[in-house]
């Protein structure tokens, strides 16, 4: 990446010769949003589609500065995005968004999903994935499939979910019920349980469980992987040293909760289940017309047998993947698949995906928009959509990847993550098997993730 890093570092010196020399000119009011504008305006993958980023739209400085002025730094980059743009979002504490990159945030320790109780109602309940250890959460005793339908005495809606679950208050109390259902229909009871839980900062490990089943003559190796975060790049190649020594036949990666992040974590997971095409293209970015020619030598992505650190990748050299995947699956995830795919067979079970091929980075209000030199006024950043990926063959997914086995979590019955009788895990021992031991459904309720809430939902980023 040092090679991209001078290039961008070039380039950007070379088109904010503006901010360069008539800095006095910024009144500091809108110095935020004469930030904005300019890194979107050299950075957004759908810069020709917005006419208030065209290089021709402002004459001068002061031109720019009557356009920013009385406009938020929120509102001026809502306004500069482009209307099928759903991934590029603004902060105003970029400390904790590099925090989120690396699984650190403040947290209760419940990691949940949220579900209408029918396709068309406005009622919701949330169901309890999985608990981080030592948290508030795991400490007040809440475990997967604990259902609530209400928070600090209301009953949760479409209209109240966001405020109710995500204030900046330090406690929140969850009020349980008891799930069925009766002709298709959920049916929540209220019981007698409460949970008052407190948020603190923590870091989640995103190798959340690792299971290695002897069945039928079949060593499968099983994990599930949350985040693709590049601190536990390491702890990862650890777990498949772990799957190599044992000489597993199979893998099942599940990344059923697992909405993205980093672009070369990505690349080395892929690198860690094959092995086989080190130094052939994994996939291939693609940046907006001002950026692309000064990339093209740098927009490659290959497969590696090393980690950023020099560490020799534990590789296993499989020929298929079997991946359980949801509605919460996205960016990182999706590239590992689509990625793969022209190299070795890989078997979709769960339900659809999000549908995110494209790739963001931070901006900071500096000269050359990293964090190094960032005005120290404030600590706004941007993580705007500067690229899109592309597998080997020019392909990638808009809408979704379609699971080659349908299957839904059994909110009645989640079952232990890990455990070859849990639902999805089950559905994917059953395809290595060639058998069928469980009910496949299509029906699948709409479903809310937790970390789809947040700011950072759905991230895939590259650094430079």
């Amino acid at each position: 990446m040092k090679n991209k890093f001078i290039a961008y570092t070039l380039f950007s010196f070379l088109l904010i010769g503006i901010s360069c020399t008539e800095k006095d000119t910024i009144p500091q009011d809108i110095e935020i949003q004469n930030f904005i504008w300019k890194a979107m305006n050299l950075n957004y993958l759908w810069l020709e589609e917005i006419p208030d980023l065209q290089d021709n739209r402002f004459k001068n400085q002061d031109e720019l500065n009557a356009y920013l002025q009385g406009k938020t730094p929120e509102n001026l980059f809502e306004s500069l995005l482009y209307s099928g743009d759903r991934f590029s979002w603004i902060t105003d504490d970029y400390i904790a968004l590099e925090n989120s990159f690396q699984g650190l945030s403040k947290t209760t320790g419940m990691r949940f999903g949220l579900v209408r109780t029918a396709a068309d109602s406005d009622i919701i309940f949330g169901y309890v994935r999985y608990v981080l250890p030592n948290s508030s959460a795991d400490l007040e005793g809440v475990q997967r499939g604990d259902i609530f339908y209400a928070v600090n005495n209301t009953p949760l809606t479409v209209a109240n979910y966001y405020n109710l679950l995500f204030n900046e208050n330090e406690t929140i109390t969850f009020d349980y019920a008891d799930f069925s259902m009766a002709n298709n229909q959920v049916i929540l009871t209220p019981n007698s349980i409460h949970k008052t839980l407190v948020k603190e900062v923590l870091q989640e490990n995103p190798i959340h469980t690792v299971a290695i089943k002897e069945i039928q003559g079949h060593k499968i190796g099983y994990l599930l992987y949350n985040q693709f975060a590049s601190s536990f790049d390491t702890n990862l190649n650890q777990i498949f040293g772990q799957f190599k020594t044992e000489n597993i036949t199979d893998l099942v990666l599940d990344l059923r909760y697992n909405g993205g992040g980093s672009v070369n974590t990505a690349v080395i997971l892929s690198s860690m289940i094959t092995g086989q095409f080190t130094n052939e293209l994994f996939a291939s970015e693609e940046y907006n017309y001002k950026l692309q020619p000064f990339y093209e030598d740098h927009t490659k992505l290959y497969f590696t047998d090393k980690l950023t650190n020099g560490q020799a990748i534990n590789s296993l050299q499989l020929n298929k993947l079997y991946v359980i995947v949801s509605g919460s699956s996205a960016s990182a995830s999706e590239l590992v698949i689509q990625g793969l795919n022209p190299y070795i067979d890989v078997v979709l079970i769960g339900t659809k995906t999000v549908g995110k091929s494209v790739a963001s980075v931070t901006l900071y209000d500096s000269d050359n928009y990293r964090r190094e030199g960032a005005n120290p006024n404030h600590t706004y950043a941007i993580q705007p959509i500067v690229l899109e990926i592309k597998n080997k063959l020019g392909q990638n997914n808009h809408t979704g990847l379609l699971p080659n086995i349908l299957q839904g979590e059994n909110f009645a019955d989640l079952g232990e993550l890990g455990n070859e009788n849990e639902t999805l895990f089950a559905s994917a021992i059953d395809v290595i098997l060639n058998t069928r031991r469980i009910q496949r459904t299509n029906k699948i309720l709409p479903l809310i993730d937790d970390n789809q809430i947040k700011e950072t939902k759905n991230n895939m980023y590259v650094t430079f």
